[in-house]
């Protein structure tokens, strides 16, 4: 029974070091990472430099091993010290973590020449890592919540563009025709979404005066969209500051969720003590 709560204290520590930043070793572990994430991804972009490349290969290569053996002992560190290490793994930082580790490691079954295109496809993996700097973004959280909180009515909001794509795509196509490029009904859809998203690649044009005004309509609605979507999120995001004002950044070491009172002493979420 001791030597349990004595491993328990120890994984709780760990935890504390690696989930929480409100603490010194929190705040230096997150610094020594952030070093660690950037500097992988200066090599990956160096890497694709030929002449940088062939000049400082065993250096990059040598970098790339010892950045990606730190990463896989944190990785490991990361699921020890958490009592549910499956709702870490399959997360999204879980995954993005396991993404940016293994290609080195995959280098070691891709042999040959013939693989050499696979395997820099492979290499292209480790971009996944500056997906990680979120991580040290105070505020991406709320923004991650708040677009899970507005899922629903911007569902919703797409549903309504592709209804409104559909009906003036199939009105163009019976004002222009096959004669000015509007040669089939989805191609004229094709033609109204590139239009509303304000792109205009330009390869198919109206020709007549009411094809044009439609066309003018068109664009004017869609300066107006762009706005819908933002307003959306930033409502909810209004509301996920205000309940991160209110509670403090201690993270559950058995689920993993965050946001809880700093005088909290149990997680709001699973129950586990924090």
């Amino acid at each position: 029974m001791t030597e349990y709560k004595s491993q328990d204290g120890w994984r709780r520590k760990l935890h504390e070091i690696i989930y929480g930043t409100h603490t010194p070793a929190g705040k230096f572990f997150d610094i020594v990472l952030l070093i660690l994430i950037l500097y992988s991804v200066v090599i990956v972009m160096l890497e694709s430099v030929p002449r940088f490349d062939n000049k400082y290969h065993n250096f990059l290569d040598i970098s790339e091993w010892i950045v990606t053996i730190l990463f896989t002992i944190e990785y490991i560190l990361r699921i020890i010290c958490i009592r549910n290490p499956r709702r870490y793994i399959f997360s999204f930082f879980g995954i993005v973590d396991l993404l940016s580790t293994i290609p080195k490691y995959l280098s070691f079954f891709v042999m040959g020449s013939q693989y050499v295109t696979a395997f820099r496809a492979l290499r292209l993996l480790r971009v996944f890592r500056i997906l990680k700097l979120v991580r040290f973004v105070g505020e991406s959280n709320n923004l991650l919540r708040a677009v899970a909180s507005s899922r629903a009515k911007i569902a919703i909001f797409v549903f309504f563009v592709l209804i409104i794509s559909v009906l003036l795509g199939t009105i163009m196509y019976l004002v222009e025709g096959p004669e000015h490029g509007f040669d089939s009904i989805p191609h004229s859809i094709y033609w109204t979404i590139v239009t509303l998203t304000t792109v205009g690649y330009g390869d198919i044009t109206p020709e007549t005066g009411l094809g044009q005004f439609i066309a003018t309509f068109i664009m004017i609605i869609g300066y107006g969209i762009i706005a819908v979507p933002t307003g959306i999120v930033t409502v909810e995001y209004s509301k996920q500051r205000q309940k991160t004002d209110i509670a403090g950044i201690q993270s559950c070491h058995n689920c993993l969720a965050e946001g809880h009172l700093e005088t909290a002493k149990h997680c709001y979420n699973c129950g586990s003590k924090l």
